[in-house]
């Protein structure tokens, strides 16, 4: 079998997109190693950065193939891993599901720059402006939407898919910044907190060296 090999930032504390497309191939199922970018690579640094929301880190190369974008690797591994759902089988379902994490992709910049991730980041009462407030209110909306229509724990259902993987990063920056919640999404953001494969990740962010000097400003 083909191994397939995910290439991250070496942040994981920081590396919102890589943690997405990290916990789409757990939650896949198909079996990959990590290859790291080093701390001064220009892409490691545009994604802990946010320059861009289409960096080329996370990608994927597996069988030859080589993708690096976030929703194309959750599509590419949904075509390879059928059975994995991640995508709903209901088609209306599934085409909410890829709307939503369209929206995550290419939405709530004000949200993403006022409130980088930080796995390893406490600030209580965390001031918020209008426009982070308003991203805040779209992504409740979203959660609470699709909890109540797919009955939970997750978005779509029993199961974690495409659009738990997309939100994550999501989930853990509203617990550092100390972000209120109603009771259905804080109970949300607390089966996704404590999924295994999240709590992997959060173990690695957990004993990363904090030697990303530039980052200060952002936080």
């Amino acid at each position: 079998m083909t191994q397939a090999v995910l290439t991250l930032s070496s942040s994981k504390n920081y590396g919102a997109w890589s943690l997405r497309g990290w916990l789409l191939l757990k939650l896949s199922g198909l079996e990959f190693t990590e290859k790291l970018l080093p701390p001064d690579d220009a892409d490691m640094r545009a994604e802990i950065l946010l320059l861009s929301s289409s960096i080329r880190v996370p990608s994927l190369l597996h069988d030859g193939i080589k993708v690096w974008d976030t929703l194309a690797i959750g599509e590419y591994l949904h075509e390879i891993k059928p059975k994995a759902g991640l995508l709903p089988a209901d088609r209306a379902a599934r085409a909410y599901c890829r709307a939503i994490c369209g929206e995550m992709h290419s939405g709530f910049s004000a949200m993403r720059s006022s409130l980088p991730l930080n796995i390893r980041g406490v600030f209580p009462k965390f001031k918020t402006w209008t426009r982070v407030d308003a991203d805040v209110k779209r992504i409740a909306d979203i959660w609470t939407d699709c909890l109540t229509c797919y009955g939970g724990p997750f978005l779509f259902g029993k199961k974690p898919c495409m659009a738990d993987a997309m939100f994550a990063p999501v989930v853990s920056r509203f617990r550092s910044y100390d972000i209120p919640l109603d009771a259905l999404c804080v109970d949300y953001c607390t089966h996704i907190w404590t999924l295994p494969a999240m709590q992997e990740w959060i173990a690695a962010a957990q004993l990363e060296p904090d030697d990303f000097d530039e980052l200060d400003a952002e936080f």
